[in-house]
């Protein structure tokens, strides 16, 4: 077996990333962070919260009128979206309302339960 030099710095040498550094002291080396590093999935820029669906539900018990001027009172959707989700939601049974930020989603649920119609929310993604 052939022998080996003795390593000033250890067995393995320095990490592959790693060079000399001009400047430092003598022995050190800098370790450059890898230009193809992956970003994590889904992962939202600083201060912006995740979105939430605040979904209207069907029922047998509230009149038209009374969905569409609640859901106008209560959201910023005007007259005739609001007839469109009082609509999609008789139909299908379910209707997306909005999408917001889950405190937000958490009030509109209790003044829709306030006025006696079924929200549900959901994370959006």
């Amino acid at each position: 077996m052939a022998e080996r030099e003795p390593d000033k710095t250890n067995d393995e040498g320095p990490p592959p990333a790693a060079e000399k550094v001009p400047d430092a002291p003598k022995g050190a080396t800098a370790v450059k962070e890898k230009a193809g590093k992956k970003k994590s999935p889904k992962k939202k820029p600083p201060g912006l919260l995740p979105p939430w669906k605040v979904l209207l539900h069907n029922d047998d018990k509230n009149s038209f009128p009374h969905v569409i001027g609640s859901i106008v009172e209560l959201t910023p959707l005007n007259e005739q979206e609001a007839k469109q989700r009082a609509d999609e939601a008789h139909r299908s049974g379910v209707a997306l309302l909005l999408v917001t930020h889950k405190e937000r989603a958490e009030l509109y649920k209790e003044q829709f339960e306030s006025k006696s119609l079924i929200v549900t929310i959901e994370p959006a993604e």
